[in-house]
């Protein structure tokens, strides 16, 4: 059972008529099993969101006790910057409302499949100042989470041109630089964790190990997993989109990833 809760109460920045109404649904742990939160960026390029890559990944982590909050950020016609508006807005919301969601405000990870794994690295990664911040005092939380968990992500416009169109426009060519998340991070982005298919052929591995290799140079802790074989966009590979069993089992590596980090109690089977 999730909870939706709007981002904006008010007048929506950059709001276009007929779009989506950014929003974002929280999904509670049936038993808590730590202190953490994960938001939650379906893909899509930037076309629509993905539910296997959205719900399906929140009912995974709420099941296995880890607060998950799926964000219904706008997608096309809605350019940059307001997808990235709405990602720091869900960040900003759910550090804002720790105590009630039983969190800690320094465990705050984004996560990302695809298009939507593009938009939660860059949130981890853009500090420039966005049209339409400051509207309340929510905007003065911090946007930047504590870690990042990437699944198959566009990276750069060479990993995924047609998600870099939709979401910059005509302006593609002119600003696709500004959000390619390894050419603007910094020594304190936080800690990756990623895993792509060798044999994906719709984004390019590469782009990935240029974002891991750039936040290695940086001295950000990275921990990569990539599989030889396997399609683009199996989410959790385990039958609600795609049934995929050489990639089923990811999901324990980033649990793993998660309990080393503090961010996960239980133990974690093999």
């Amino acid at each position: 059972m999730s909870e939706k809760v709007l981002l904006w109460n008010g007048e929506i920045p950059g709001y276009i008529e007929g779009a989506d109404v950014p929003a974002i649904d929280y999904y509670e742990p049936k038993v808590f099993q730590s202190d953490a939160a994960v938001v939650i960026f379906a893909g899509g390029g930037y076309r629509h969101r993905a539910s296997h890559e959205g719900a399906g990944y929140a009912k995974f982590l709420s099941e296995n006790g880890i607060s998950a909050f799926v964000v219904d950020y706008r997608v096309k016609p809605t350019t940059h910057p307001y997808p990235l508006l709405d990602a720091r807005r869900a960040v900003r919301y759910v550090r804002a409302n720790a105590d009630k969601y039983r969190i800690d405000p320094k465990k705050i990870a984004v996560m990302g499949s695809s298009a939507g794994g593009h938009l939660a690295a860059l949130v981890s990664t853009y500090k420039g100042v966005i049209d339409g911040e400051g509207a309340d005092g929510l905007d003065e939380v911090d946007p930047m989470p504590n870690m990042q968990l990437l699944c198959y992500p566009v990276l750069d416009i060479l990993g995924h041109s047609g998600s870099f169109f939709n979401l910059l426009g005509e302006k593609t060519q002119a600003l696709h630089r500004l959000v390619t998340p390894y050419l603007i991070a910094e020594k304190d982005a936080p800690p990756m964790f990623l895993w792509h298919t060798a044999a994906d052929t719709s984004v390019d591995i590469n782009s990935s190990f240029r974002y891991a290799t750039r936040l290695h140079e940086l001295g950000i802790p990275v921990e990569l997993h990539i599989y030889r074989n396997g399609p683009h966009g199996l989410g959790l590979a385990d039958g609600e989109k795609h049934d995929f069993p050489y990639v089923r089992g990811w999901e324990r590596l980033l649990l793993r990833f998660l309990k080393a980090n503090g961010y996960y109690e239980k133990e974690v089977l093999q």
